[in-house]
């Protein structure tokens, strides 16, 4: 495994992968490794790719400096995870190899709704900096293949929106690997870590509203959006979450909120618990309320 922390010496050496017809498939991260994480580098492994896993907090996309700090940072651990599961390169730039004119007047991208609805709303100027961090991570790495965990379904929207409105050479194709769980259910994330194991048992509150969503529509109860999403938010309370920030039924297409539950949907949570925000979603189509 090579570990490089300039563009130029990994665009060298991905230059020489090209020519030996190699694709390069992409895993970028913020580290604190986990499964999740190493799900994405075994897809891209499984693909062909030569694959590279970027390692770098963003200041940038923190909309509260003390969460910035409190991210949780494993590095010497994440290099031997990622050794043991066969990434052939780590990108592991600092900040001033990625902003190197600083973090003022950095470029505005286009989002429209995407940056207005759900996470946008809650977190403002967040998706800005995901956009800046990870346009300059592909310039740097030149993917032809980006993979991302569909936990973070608004984010995964809002890349396809880059990839789609900014040209890229090569071109590259987005695929958004599915949420990985513990066995409970509980999505994996790196802020579990500051999760007590009593929070970690109050969190599955979340899973288990999915599950009661989608028993609610097996039986084909007559209930309404604004109904479920006020019984799951109680739920999510009464389990011990400080806050809830929204739970949304959205087109997984436009995340629009919808008006009609016979239609696929996803359904989009955030909360607080013991001062760490969790996000969760799960995708609803008919076969699986046929499963209930």
């Amino acid at each position: 495994m090579k570990i490089f922390e300039t563009k130029l010496t990994l665009q060298d050496f991905i230059d020489e992968c090209r020519s030996k017809n190699a694709s390069i498939g992409f895993v970028p991260t913020m580290g604190a490794l986990h499964e999740g994480h190493m799900s994405l580098i075994k897809k891209s492994k499984e693909s062909g790719a030569i694959t590279v896993c970027s390692i770098f907090v963003n200041p940038t996309q923190f909309n509260d400096p003390k969460d910035f700090e409190k991210y949780p940072k494993t590095i010497q651990e994440d290099l031997e995870n990622l050794e043991k599961a066969g990434c052939e390169l780590v990108f592991l730039p600092s900040v001033a190899e990625m902003y190197p004119q600083g973090m003022n007047q950095l470029p505005q991208y286009p989002l429209g709704r995407l940056e207005e609805l759900w996470e946008g709303a809650h977190r403002p100027g967040h998706f800005q900096g995901v956009c800046v961090i990870v346009h300059r991570l592909l310039e740097a790495v030149r993917p032809d293949i980006l993979f991302m965990g569909s936990k973070d379904f608004q984010q995964v929207a809002v890349i396809q929106h880059l990839i789609a409105n900014y040209s890229f050479e090569p071109p590259i194709k987005l695929i958004s690997c599915e949420t990985i769980r513990e066995a409970s259910g509980l999505a994996i994330s790196s802020r579990n870590v500051r999760l007590s194991e009593e929070q970690k048992k109050q969190a599955l509150a979340i899973y288990q509203g999915f599950d009661i969503i989608r028993t609610a529509l097996a039986k084909q109860a007559q209930v309404s959006i604004a109904t479920l999403e006020k019984n799951f938010e109680q739920q999510l309370l009464d389990a011990g979450f400080d806050s809830v920030d929204y739970i949304a039924f959205a087109d997984p297409n436009t995340l629009e909120p919808i008006t009609d539950l016979s239609l696929t949907f996803v359904v989009l949570v955030a909360a607080f618990i013991g001062g760490v925000r969790l996000i969760d979603n799960q995708l609803f189509t008919h076969e699986l309320f046929k499963r209930v």
